[in-house]
C-alpha cells in the first residue's frame, strides 16, 4: 500500500492526478488480504484497469485506487467447434485479441485495437464494428468486496446492455473482477455487417476475409480516426450513440438526409453521436486545452494541460448543444471519478 501516488500514467487522458492510497494487485489471492486492511474498509475505492475509460475530475483522488495487474491465459476446454479460454483481468485486451486472431479463433476480431484490460471489458460491454463483448462472453470470476466471497457470473447475470452491464449500474463498485472466460469459434463466422468495415474490405479487394483480414481492417480504420493517447490524451468515444424512436429518426431524416443511423429494433434506431456533435460544430473545436478531435467528433481530447474539470465542461457544452439542436440527450460512455 503506497501513499500519494501519481496516476498520470494510469489514465489515458494524461491528467496529473494523485491518489491518497494506491495498491497493485498482481494475484487474485492478494485481494483477500487487502479486504482485511483498515484502509480498504474506511476509504473510498476505485478499481482501475488500463485507465482508458475514466475521467478524473480533480487533481487529487481522496481514496484507495486498486490497480489490477494479474496476468495469465488458460485454455479451459475444447470442442469440435469452440475453445474456452480463461483470461486474467489485468491482461491487455488488445494483446489477448491479437493472440486469438493469430490462432485463427473467431469472435474477437472486430474488437481489435481497443485499449484497456480484459477485466474492464465486461463492465463496459465493449463493442465495435457490429460486435460486442457479450457475443463471445461465457462467464467471469469476481470477488465480493463486502463479504470477500468468490462469485461466478454467467452472461444473463451480467445484464449486458449497450456499453453497460450490472457492474456499471446496480452492482457498481461491489465486485472486483479477477478473470473472464470466453467462448471462441474454431470455424469463424465472419461479421462484416458494419458498413464502414464492409466498405474498407471492398476498397481493398478482399472478397472472402479471414479473421486476420478483419482484425487488420479494424486496426487500420481505428488508427485513421482515433488519436494515440500517448500523443494526445483521450479515452476514445466519450459519449454513447443514442437510441431513439423510429418516428423521431424519420423526422430527422427529412430535415437531415445525411444523418447516420442503424436499425436497433422494430421501434428504435441507433444514431451516430459523432454526427450529432459534428452538426453542432463541435468537431475539432477546443476551449483552452480541451476539445473534440478534428477527425473523430466523438473523442474528447486533452490538448496539453487541461484539467479534468475543463474536459468535463467542454463535454457538457457539446451535450447541451445537441439537446438544443436535436432534443436528444447524450449519455457518457466514460466513467467519472
Amino acid at each position: 500500500m503506497d501513499r500519494y501516488v501519481s496516476l498520470n500514467k494510469f489514465n489515458t487522458f494524461g491528467l496529473n492526478v494523485t491518489a491518497s492510497f494506491y495498491c497493485t494487485i498482481t494475484d487474485a489471492s492478494e485481494i483477500f488480504e487487502l479486504i482485511k486492511e483498515s484502509v480498504f474498509k474506511n476509504e473510498r475505492k476505485l478499481i482501475l484497469g488500463g485507465g482508458s475509460n475514466v475521467l478524473f475530475l480533480d487533481d487529487f483522488y481522496n481514496g484507495l485506487v486498486i490497480h489490477i495487474e494479474n496476468k495469465g491465459k488458460t485454455l479451459l476446454r475444447e470442442t469440435a467447434h469452440n475453445v474456452y479460454f480463461r483470461v486474467a483481468a489485468g491482461e491487455s485486451w488488445s494483446d489477448f485479441v491479437d493472440e486469438m486472431v493469430q490462432c485463427g479463433y473467431g469472435g474477437v476480431e472486430n474488437l481489435s485495437f481497443i485499449p484497456g484490460t480484459v477485466g474492464a471489458a465486461p463492465i463496459q460491454n465493449i463493442g465495435a464494428y457490429g460486435t460486442e463483448l457479450k457475443d463471445i462472453f461465457y462467464q467471469l470470476t469476481a470477488i465480493d468486496l463486502i463479504t470477500g466471497e468468490k462469485v461466478f457470473f454467467n452472461k444473463e447475470e451480467c445484464e449486458f446492455g449497450y456499453r453497460t452491464s450490472v457492474f456499471k449500474t446496480r452492482l457498481r463498485d461491489r465486485y472486483l473482477i479477477t478473470h473472464v472466460d470466453f467462448k471462441l469459434n474454431k470455424h469463424p463466422e465472419i461479421n462484416i455487417n458494419y458498413a464502414a468495415l464492409n466498405q474498407f474490405l471492398y476498397n481493398k479487394g478482399i472478397v472472402n476475409p479471414t479473421v486476420k483480414d478483419i482484425s487488420n481492417a479494424v486496426i487500420e480504420i481505428r488508427k485513421s480516426k482515433l488519436p494515440d493517447p500517448s500523443v494526445l490524451g483521450n479515452a476514445g468515444s466519450f459519449f454513447k450513440n443514442p437510441v431513439i424512436h423510429n418516428l423521431l429518426f424519420q423526422n430527422l431524416q427529412q430535415e437531415f438526409p445525411d444523418i447516420i443511423g442503424h436499425k436497433e429494433s422494430n421501434d428504435f434506431t441507433k444514431i451516430s453521436a459523432a454526427w450529432l456533435i459534428e452538426k453542432t460544430n463541435w468537431k475539432g473545436k477546443r476551449v483552452g486545452n480541451a476539445g473534440f478531435h478534428d477527425k473523430q467528433a466523438l473523442v474528447l481530447v486533452n490538448h496539453g494541460n487541461a484539467t479534468g474539470r475543463e474536459l468535463f465542461h467542454v463535454a457538457m457544452l457539446a451535450k447541451q448543444a445537441v439537446i438544443e439542436n436535436f432534443s436528444i440527450e447524450l449519455d457518457m460512455e466514460v466513467n467519472i471519478a
